[in-house]
């Protein structure tokens, strides 16, 4: 008999924290909705000999992410203003742990580093909303992952 996941073992996404970092200055992302950050690998194609088709390998990477966040801070565009004002590129990290105490695989940490923005929400308003809402996108440089989750029974 092959093993099975434990439903308790599926990690609550609402149970994660977001932490910003912008100029030494650390702030409690609560407002979060939701974040995704991924890597994209580029690659080259390399002529195999005695292969018909193409090898493939990895040469390098690109860090893409977006966030959505609960309207109600001006924290990214102050860095916009920033950056119109004074040409000032700005750059912060994100850290996100993910954690949910019922689950037995612990908790996961990474850190994205050196996140510079690529866009954000200056003003909005909708009169149809229940809230609002503001999506961000950026790029990081680096990233960390200083916990992990441990390994569910039966892996």
């Amino acid at each position: 008999m092959t093993g099975t996941m434990n439903a308790w073992d599926a990690i609550s996404s609402a149970m994660a924290e977001c932490y910003v970092t912008i100029d030494g200055r650390r702030y409690n992302f609560m407002q979060a909705i939701d974040l995704e950050a991924k890597i994209t690998k580029k690659k080259m194609q390399v002529p195999v000999l005695g292969k018909t088709g193409r090898g493939n390998k990895g040469v390098g990477w690109t860090g893409l992410g977006s966030a959505k966040f609960h309207y109600n801070t001006s924290v990214f565009r102050e860095l916009l203003y920033r950056f119109k004002e004074r040409g000032e590129d700005m750059y912060f990290d994100i850290q996100v742990t993910n954690e949910d105490p019922i689950a037995t695989v612990g908790r996961q940490t990474v850190i994205l580093k050196d996140c510079n923005l690529d866009s954000a929400v200056l003003a909005k308003f909708s009169a149809e909303e229940e809230y609002l809402d503001e999506e961000i996108r950026f790029t990081f440089e680096d990233f960390e992952i200083p916990e992990k989750f441990g390994e569910l029974a039966g892996m």
